[in-house]
């Protein structure tokens, strides 16, 4: 039997219980792997060059160092093969719009469902996985 491979997720948020919440949740989708998390956008950008993750789960608001849309821009532009999605309380069009255009594949709003936050992992897995 064959088995899928393991999407290597990476997770950013300044809110340590955000971060807590989120392993939890992802913990019993088996092919989801967290390689990692980071607080600011500089220890997101640094973190994922290294790791190589699939996918980012992205805060877009950080409060340290670089916001998540800089982070994005760069974490996109540095690394092709990895997907961002962006997370986020405010999901107003002009903050969704600037994620996108710093290279966000998609932009979730934290009030979604965990399976909502899943099927956007595996999509954007999926996105970096053809190319």
């Amino acid at each position: 039997m064959v088995t899928a491979p393991r999407i290597r997720v990476f997770l950013v948020d300044d809110h340590s219980l955000f971060r807590q919440t989120m392993r939890s949740l992802l913990a019993p989708y088996s092919n989801v792997e967290l390689v990692g998390e980071a607080s600011d956008g500089y220890e997101a950008v640094e973190s994922v060059r290294r790791l190589q993750p699939s996918v980012v789960l992205m805060d877009i608001h950080l409060q340290r160092m670089m916001d998540g849309i800089t982070a994005t821009r760069l974490i996109t532009t540095q690394n092709p093969r990895v997907a961002v999605l962006g997370l986020s309380c405010d999901t107003r069009q002009y903050v969704v719009t600037a994620m996108h255009q710093a290279g966000a594949f998609e932009v979730l709003a934290k009030e979604q469902s965990v399976d909502d936050v899943y099927g956007a992992i595996q999509r954007a897995s999926a996105s970096v996985s053809d190319e």
